[in-house]
């Protein structure tokens, strides 16, 4: 094992200190052993406060020492034993762990930490400029049936491809990594076969015992009257229970009406605007083309049907090119227009039409890991 060694003085703060949340949860977790045993808290400790702060500093070493009575020797070993701690300052926004065991190694992790090397920092443990990214390459990270893969904070990113974590990389760099779905970035489940089940594909109904089908013959039998019979099948106010009445609950029936009186009625000016298509003359429409003899099938783009697509061809868009060029105005236009707020940005339309228009579908699938719909 490499020596491992605390960051240097002139980057190690003069103190720690719990926040008040974790430290309510560090006193829990230390009165969980017994009385001279709280040494075995130490783990716990060191890890909550690296969440807290990024890293473990010496300060932090000397603080979880001081409160589990312990020598700084012993909690700088387990601290420099245990490559989970940090002992220098990582990425604000993501540290990526790149896996460079034996099958992530066959399947393409050398690639991946080239990839770290070229869009953060040549060494690892090294932040970018802006301390937003850092990376390393660590030992076996357990799930070597999706090599290769890489853990960021507690999540594993697995079945990658240098463009798909170049993907990955640039949302965490936006702060937007929960744009991410951590797990498998192909089509399947899991360590599931790529695709879906190859086996077991029919559902297997057991055979029905000859007492269960006696007692089937014998409920059949049995005339039940309906429970329900004479109710009102209705969900109007004045056969709801639970509304509040000025009979039952006066204060609670004036907030109701309240609330109601605030609504903007159908037709009303509020929610006519609310309503209302951006105009076609407004100048964050998208430039439109006229249709081209051979126009890109936009329903590969997820989150566009052929609804969309015949309205997107009306404003004149028919090929990945347009889409990948439109700036966040003209995606609020169109979003707008589609009536569809936040559709564009929520299923990523701009990167998913620049990929078409690079290389089409063969592309898309080694970005994706799937096939466009």
């Amino acid at each position: 094992m490499s020596v491992r060694r605390l960051a240097e003085e002139n980057v190690q703060p003069a103190s720690f200190a719990f926040n008040a949340e974790n430290a309510v949860w560090a006193e829990a977790t230390i009165r969980k052993y017994p009385a001279g045993r709280q040494q075995s808290a130490v783990i716990p400790l060191l890890m909550r406060a690296q969440e807290q702060d990024g890293w473990v500093t010496r300060a932090c070493i000397e603080a979880v020492a001081d409160m589990l009575d312990m020598a700084y020797i012993r909690v700088l070993e387990v601290a420099t034993f245990y490559t989970q701690f940090q002992l220098k300052p990582v990425g604000t926004r993501a540290h990526i762990q790149v896996c460079g065991t034996t099958p992530c190694m066959l399947r393409g992790s050398e690639e991946l930490i080239s990839l770290c090397k070229r869009k953060i920092h040549p060494e690892p443990l090294h932040p970018n400029e802006s301390d937003t990214l850092s990376w390393e390459e660590v030992e076996c990270q357990g799930a070597c049936v999706n090599a290769p893969m890489v853990i960021i904070f507690k999540d594993a990113y697995e079945d990658l491809t240098p463009p798909q974590l170049e993907y990955i990389i640039d949302r965490f760099e936006a702060g937007r990594g929960g744009d991410v779905k951590p797990g498998p970035q192909i089509d399947r489940q899991f360590s599931a076969p790529f695709g879906g089940a190859t086996t077991l594909t029919e559902e297997i109904v057991p055979p029905k015992s000859q007492l269960a089908v006696e007692q089937e013959a014998a409920a059949d039998a049995v005339s039940i009257p309906p429970s329900n019979a004479g109710r009102a099948n209705t969900a109007a106010e004045e056969t709801n229970p639970t509304l509040k009445t000025p009979a039952t609950a006066p204060a609670a029936a004036a907030e109701n009406v309240k609330a109601v009186e605030a609504q903007a009625p159908s037709g009303t000016a509020d929610a006519e605007k609310a309503s209302t298509k951006p105009s076609l003359d407004d100048p964050n429409r998208p430039k439109g083309i006229e249709k081209p003899e051979k126009a890109d099938d936009l329903k590969m783009i997820s989150g566009v049907g052929p609804k969309i697509e015949g309205t997107l061809h009306e404003l004149g868009i028919f090929t990945f090119a347009q889409i990948a060029g439109w700036q966040k105005a003209e995606c609020d236009w169109v979003d707008g227009y589609l009536n569809f707020r936040g559709r564009i940005e929520r299923d990523d339309w701009i990167h998913q039409a620049k990929v078409l228009a690079e290389g089409g579908e063969e592309e898309y699938i080694k970005v994706f890991g799937k096939k466009p719909r």
